[in-house]
């Protein structure tokens, strides 16, 4: 009987191991960035199988067994690197229809056009994103319709409604009283907004976002202004946390910043006027900044051709370079940054522009690409599936020829792309 438990036990093993109908991808190119060294690999070989990576080694390696029926995807002298991932975009945004000019669409029309800009963050190379905030759940929705195989884009991590305070950052603020306009996630008591937390959750947001401090392009809000108090906040970590959820503060402001921080807030977006104390406090608490500061040379040329008010782009040029010059001094401080752009805000598809500006400001290339891979993995909580090329993970890798430490640039033009071992963009 114990033999025969023992055979049976063998063939399951066998059976969860290798199933029948795996299909089994190999990918070989001349180079490798590893992520966790920074580095560049020569000659690898990754395994993937059912859509995540069983095995990353050499050529020439003993164990390079691979079965029968296996797909084989030779990229050459090409360089791979994890597919990218950009922390803050909100894909049911269009930079094209600013101030006033999206009220001739109906309401369906954000989540629809936001289709394309999935795919264009996905064909940019992003294979992983985290949309902070979107109307109307479009963010969940769209993440269901590309897991079912409906639409390409990018894994998304939904925020569904982002959090706020009456008549602030995240509230309907361009609207006259007699629309009785209001965000559906306003909150002003530390229970209401424990409350939001519950609701965004249960209806499929992954991240939870809530906006600290005024804003740029909002209405009747300034940047540097708080407009939820620590306590709020607090309430708001606290909650989210409990519910296995993490937070991402909308955060301009210098003491918005410092509150978000001290409550305990994971990662604080743009981050734009901090100051010594809120960076020591990043760095002694582990709080990761994600500073967009890619996008105001777009805002600042195209935003007034688009409809957006001169009020918005006067703040974004006040803080733009301010914005800047502290991501220099939190990254030579060492506080743990990660990419994100602020797609919507800017084409979804120039994303990768972030990277050399974030090489003009201080990062090396390696480390830019770390923020926007590793780092950012980690900052999810999903270093175990995405960020980097190695067993366990998804089987996102993209490609591009020549060495992205030495230019980064090379980023902005990414000719292959692969989600979960499945090619999506062949431009060799």
């Amino acid at each position: 009987m114990k033999q025969s438990l023992a055979a049976l036990s063998a063939l399951l093993l066998a059976t969860v191991a290798a199933p029948a109908s795996a299909e089994t991808v190999v990918v070989t190119a001349a180079h490798m960035f590893d992520a966790k060294s920074g580095k560049l690999l020569d000659d690898p070989v990754v395994a993937i199988v059912d859509g995540r990576i069983q095995s990353v080694t050499t050529r020439g390696d003993a164990r390079h067994v691979f079965p029968g029926g296996t797909r084989r995807v030779d990229l050459g002298e090409m360089t791979i690197l994890p597919g990218l991932i950009d922390m803050h975009v909100h894909l049911d945004g269009n930079p094209h229809y600013g101030g006033y000019t999206g009220l001739q669409f109906t309401d369906s029309f954000w989540a629809i056009q936001g289709t394309a800009n999935a795919k264009a963050m996905l064909e940019a190379g992003f294979t992983t994103v985290r949309n902070v905030g979107s109307g109307n759940y479009a963010d969940v929705g769209m993440k269901q319709a590309i897991e079912e195989g409906l639409i390409p884009g990018p894994r998304i991590v939904p925020a569904a409604h982002a959090l706020g305070a009456t008549g602030g950052h995240c509230d309907e603020t361009y609207l006259p009283p007699s629309f009785e306009a209001k965000g559906k996630a306003v909150g002003d008591s530390v229970d209401e907004l424990r409350q939001r937390v519950r609701e965004q959750r249960k209806y499929g947001a992954e991240v939870i976002k809530v906006c600290a401090t005024g804003g740029v392009f909002s209405r009747n809000t300034e940047p540097g202004q708080q407009q939820l108090t620590e306590a709020e906040l607090r309430g708001i970590a606290d909650e989210a946390h409990m519910w296995g959820l993490k937070v991402a503060a909308h955060a301009h402001g210098t003491a918005g910043i410092k509150a978000a921080i001290r409550a305990g807030i994971d990662t604080i977006e743009h981050a734009s006027l901090i100051d010594d104390e809120g960076i020591r406090l990043a760095r002694e608490r582990g709080t990761y900044l994600s500073m967009d500061i890619f996008n105001t040379e777009y805002t600042q040329s195209e935003g007034a051709k688009n409809g957006v008010l001169e009020d918005n782009l006067r703040k974004d040029r006040e803080i733009a370079e301010i914005q800047r010059q502290n991501f220099r001094k939190a990254h030579d401080a060492g506080v743990k940054l990660v990419f994100g752009t602020d797609a919507g805000v800017m084409p979804h598809g120039t994303a990768a522009g972030q990277f050399a500006i974030m090489v003009r400001y201080g990062m090396t290339p390696a480390e830019a690409i770390r923020a926007a891979t590793l780092t950012a993995a980690q900052a999810l909580g999903r270093e175990s599936s995405v960020g980097a090329i190695e067993p366990g993970c998804y089987g996102d890798i993209i490609a591009v020829s020549g060495d992205p430490t030495a230019n980064v640039r090379l980023l902005e033009s990414v000719p292959f792309v692969m989600k979960g071992g499945d090619v999506v963009k062949d431009l060799r």
